[in-house]
């Protein structure tokens, strides 16, 4: 059935009274806060989606239409617009149904349209497998989330509802859907401040996924003892008495601990069971910023603070917006009294977060446009992230990076406030300033001491980054760097600089082919080598020229057909070019020049290159074993020698031979040490009663460093012989 279908038209008007099903009643009455014209349209969208939906069910046998409805209906307890609770009735039709999402935009406008756009998945589109589709379809959501972010509240209610009745799936799919929840869907609640929606998912998640575990911690907190409710009741009468003498008007509730939570504190924490439940928790919610640190002070006489634990989320908030004030007390009971204290406004963003903007639209905004600010840098922040991302899985990875709820917060010098996942380094923090900077970055200063990229920060530290021009990323950053955005931006310089490398390095080389057929590439017709590219489907000449670096193409091939000479004995390079126009290696060449394990070149030996594909120019001692075998294909081979500034570590291998005795590998590494040199790895290559022959693996700079590395090692009277390998 086509979509343009007679078969198919739209009801033309709302159904009768009668006809309505009481799901539907149950959702205008959750969205009694629009008005009736506006509820009017939620029940049109539900004609429209159960015709578009008419045959379907559901695992658990109900018709399909059920679930979207029950998706708005989530939606609306958040008190979200009607354009979004539209869009959650229809989230699933352009997926499912034949309805076209001009359809949609012709019945209900182009926002509602682009938002069920966003939504929708990718599962139409042929993907490897099934992790790369949810991958690619996180991806698209995204980029539709930093066009309306309620793309992302119509996502997390459509998974809320799903989690509620995941009962009717397969135990494999349970524990998938369940798995995901946990690592994407919850997190990104919290990240926008979501703290009910977050809350909900993590437990139905953890009771999917841990369906024992779950049943046993739930059965334990329902068993609470009596004595501990009666003492949770006697420090609650006591705060609320204190709180009332100051004349502060406020609202007391204890807060009641999850399975889930107290499942990852007892995991994190190494905690019993016991020691977890061994804790009040209470909220106290007033009116002003101002009765906020009234009540603390107050708070503080009834029971001793305990020294550390006090955090102020109102002065610096968390990255989602959530904002209160921590203590914790020392209880009458010798257990600890956790105590969160905040504004009635703070308190509606700390459960609903980026969705108390929509339920705010008329009148005062308690914050939600804070939040909601906070919310679309995150997710431009992603977005700029996803473009240099290799591919959807890589990306997914950054995101899940991103998503750690634990952060540290530091300040820029000129007083500015970031937020950085858990043990970010300096260079996280410079990235997340500017990709720029952290491209340039060389050090830095924290608390105005001198301090290398690689340190690990700290909440209050005041950060500042020392940059320079010629600097440029290192593949070793990306060992020490935690943030996406970090990862994805040295990932993608990286790729430019060995991209740059490989234009450069494919000139020289097709320079010097055409040059032994007695032209060059700047003599070269343009008409020629525009045929040429265009023939073999390269955009531009760098790609060509990077594909030459890179060993996918012979220069000496390309240039017999740039020069359009006959095919003939193809040019032994190596044999016949002269000294002055042998590519010179300075150790910066990245991606494009690689040394070969079997010989481990370093500067100052005999070397030659053998043009290998994909990998560029392989270089090769020429005492090298495997030398003869590349003899016999000449056109490969590549003359190259060492510039004279080389810089860098080079790998180099070294076999020692010492008296079997306790110590000695201490002593023969101390003396490698004292030469300057790093060591990789060790290996026992042979070992009898006396003499051990062991295989050093070490970074020197050149020849002479490797001789003083091997002169200190001969020194020591232990050691009976050393040899290079």
């Amino acid at each position: 059935m086509s979509p343009g279908d007679p078969a198919l038209a739209l009801p033309a008007a709302a159904p009768d009274e009668a006809a309505v099903p009481d799901y539907v009643r149950a959702l205008e009455r959750q969205a009694d806060y629009l008005p009736p014209e506006q509820r009017a349209l939620l029940r049109r969208a539900w004609a429209v989606g159960a015709a578009a939906h008419a045959g379907q069910t559901r695992k658990s046998g109900e018709p399909y239409i059920t679930h979207p409805v029950a998706v708005a209906g989530v939606l609306a307890e958040q008190g979200l617009d009607v354009e979004t609770l539209v869009a959650a009735i229809l989230h699933d039709t352009i997926e499912d149904t034949p309805l076209r999402r001009a359809d949609l935009a012709a019945q209900f406008g182009e926002t509602v349209a682009e938002l069920v756009d966003g939504v929708t998945k990718l599962d139409k589109l042929q993907f490897r497998d099934r992790q790369e589709a949810a991958a690619e379809s996180f991806r698209k959501m995204l980029l539709a989330m930093a066009r309306d972010l309620r793309v992302i509240l119509i996502k997390l209610a459509d998974r809320l509802h799903n989690m509620r009745t995941l009962g009717a799936q397969s135990p494999e799919a349970r524990r998938r859907i369940a798995r995901e929840t946990l690592d994407i869907y919850a997190p990104i609640a919290q990240r926008l401040g979501m703290n009910l929606i977050k809350s909900e998912l993590q437990d139905l998640g953890f009771r999917a996924l841990y369906p024992w575990r779950h049943a046993v911690i739930a059965r334990r907190i329902a068993s609470q003892p009596v004595v501990r409710r009666e003492a949770l009741a006697q420090i609650e009468a006591k705060l609320a008495q204190r709180l009332a003498q100051e004349g502060i008007g406020h609202r007391l509730v204890s807060r009641i601990k999850t399975p889930w939570s107290i499942y990852t504190k007892m995991r994190q924490e190494q905690k019993s069971f016991a020691q977890v439940m061994d804790v009040f928790g209470l909220r106290v919610v007033v009116a002003s910023v101002a009765d906020c640190y009234h009540a603390l002070g107050a708070v503080h006489s009834v029971f001793k603070p305990l020294d550390g634990r006090f955090r102020d989320f109102i002065a610096i908030p968390k990255a989602n917006g959530y904002q209160s004030l921590h203590t914790v007390l020392f209880g009458p009971y010798g257990s600890p009294i956790e105590v969160q204290i905040r504004t009635r406004e703070m308190d509606l963003i700390a459960e609903r977060g980026v969705a108390a903007h929509w339920a705010y639209k008329t009148g005062e905004d308690p914050g939600g446009s804070g939040a909601q600010a906070r919310a679309a840098a995150w997710i431009a922040n992603l977005v700029e992230s996803q473009r240099g991302a290799g591919s959807s899985l890589e990306f997914l990875e950054n995101v899940k990076v991103d998503l750690f709820p634990d952060e540290v917060y530091l300040f820029t010098p000129k007083g500015d406030i970031l937020a950085l996942p858990r043990n970010a380094t300096a260079l996280d923090f410079a990235y997340a300033v500017h990709t720029d900077v952290g491209n340039h970055a060389v050090a830095a200063r924290v608390d105005r001491k001198l301090a290398p990229l690689r340190t690990r920060l700290v909440s209050g530290q005041t950060v500042e980054i020392i940059t320079a021009r010629a600097a440029a990323p290192a593949a070793q950053w990306l060992e020490f760097v935690v943030t996406g955005k970090a990862r994805t931006a040295i990932r993608q310089q990286l790729k430019q600089l060995e991209h740059e490398d490989a234009v450069r390095l494919g000139h020289h080389m097709l320079d010097r082919a055409l040059g032994a057929l007695g032209t060059s590439l700047d003599r070269l017709p343009l008409a020629r080598l525009e045929a040429f590219l265009g023939e073999h489907r390269y955009p531009r000449l760098e790609a060509l020229l990077a594909d030459i670096a890179l060993g996918n193409r012979m220069p000496a091939q390309v240039a017999q057909a740039l020069a359009q000479e006959p095919s003939g004995p193809l040019l032994g390079l190596a044999g016949e070019a002269a000294p002055g126009e042998r590519i010179l290696i300075t150790g910066a060449e990245r991606g494009v020049v690689s040394f070969a394990q079997c010989c481990l070149p370093i500067p100052g030996d005999e070397i030659m290159g053998y043009h290998t594909a994909g990998k560029g120019i392989v270089v090769h001692r020429l005492d090298c074993p495997h030398v003869a075998e590349y003899r016999k294909s000449p056109e490969r081979w590549v003359a190259i020698g060492w510039d004279r500034q080389v810089s860098g570590d080079f790998d180099a291998a070294l076999r020692v031979e010492v008296d079997n005795r306790p110590g000695v590998l201490a002593q023969v590494a101390a003396a490698i040490a004292q030469a300057e040199s790093n060591i990789d790895r060790v290996e026992y290559l042979e070992r009898d009663d006396r003499i051990a022959a062991i295989r050093f693996a070490i970074e020197v700079s050149d020849r002479k460093h490797l001789a003083e590395v091997i002169r200190r090692i001969r020194r020591l009277a232990v050691v009976h012989a050393v040899q290079r390998l």
